[in-house]
């Protein structure tokens, strides 16, 4: 008998939930969305097909093995399982997958917009950027050529070109947070694009948040997308002990050329600067990735 990774009954009611949530937050409309998790190395628990994922009952769930075929339950499995299958083939760390066509977040899909800049910390941290990824049919082998050709290794989220958006996780709870965060993320985007100004990280502070992926047990490698020139950067404190040192060790001469912040940088002008010592931009840091950890392991 296979190794069991998820209690089947605890995974049923956490689907549920997950289901209730998507639809409250409107992330799904009608029958729309699909979550799945991988019970042990032979069977995936998955949402079936036709039903609403806010009235969902454990009971319509179906237990399916890798290769498709149902081995419980009386519903047929969601149509896009498929999808879901290749993530698990692909990414042996990844045991939940959670899909749903979240407002904004779909709309930046539809428009061809990825969600790659660096922005917002938490965000860097736990996802490092959101690609978009060619459109395919739902349902088909067409879906997932592009991810699985070029990002699956890297991220843990992605925007389906005209489609919506799909996210992978440790666990149930991992993967629909990251959905959240997708979609938080756009909607913070979508402000600050509206307001006329969208300020990124100067490369020495995105590649700060970039190295701290891999120190908080972030799997997916990828960054955001660091921005050398040509970009209005976040006004910032001075840089000071291990970030600094690792950057300029890392930095090329063209990197640390090109990173010299806009005008507008108080860090970069001399003016209005505030000292912090090495403790507390450490400190500042840490609880950061304190908060990102927390988020992740609920």
């Amino acid at each position: 008998m296979a190794e069991q990774i998820y209690n089947e009954r605890a995974a049923r009611e956490e689907i549920c939930e997950i289901g209730r949530r998507v639809w409250q937050r409107e992330y799904v409309a009608a029958n729309d969305g699909n979550i799945s998790v991988r019970l042990n190395e032979r069977e995936i628990l998955c949402t079936p097909t036709g039903v609403s994922k806010g009235y969902l009952t454990p009971d319509m769930l179906c237990v399916i093995d890798r290769s498709g075929k149902v081995l419980k339950g009386n519903l047929n499995p969601s149509s896009e399982i498929k999808m879901h299958r290749d993530f698990y083939d692909a990414r042996p760390d990844v045991r939940a997958v959670c899909h749903a066509h979240p407002i904004v977040a779909t709309g930046f899909a539809v428009a061809g917009i990825p969600l790659d800049r660096c922005t917002l910390p938490e965000v860097v941290i736990t996802l490092g950027s959101v690609p978009l990824v060619k459109y395919g049919v739902p349902g088909t082998d067409e879906l997932t050529v592009d991810i699985l050709e070029n990002y699956v290794q890297d991220y843990d989220a992605f925007l389906l070109a005209n489609h919506g958006v799909v996210t992978v996780g440790q666990s149930l709870m991992n993967a629909y947070y990251k959905m959240e965060t997708v979609e938080h993320f756009a909607k913070i985007t979508l402000v600050a694009r509206q307001l006329g100004n969208e300020n990124v990280f100067s490369p020495p502070r995105a590649q700060e948040l970039v190295d701290a992926r891999a120190r908080y047990g972030v799997q997916a490698g990828a960054g955001c997308r660091i921005e050398f020139k040509d970009a209005s950067y976040a006004p910032e404190v001075p840089m000071s002990g291990a970030g600094a040192n690792n950057y300029a060790a890392n930095s090329t001469p063209a990197a640390a050329e090109g990173s010299t912040p806009s005008a507008g940088n108080n860090g970069a002008n001399g003016k209005g600067e505030i000292e912090m010592s090495e403790t507390e931009v450490a400190q500042l840091v840490g609880e950061i990735a304190r908060r990102v950890v927390s988020q992740l392991e609920k």
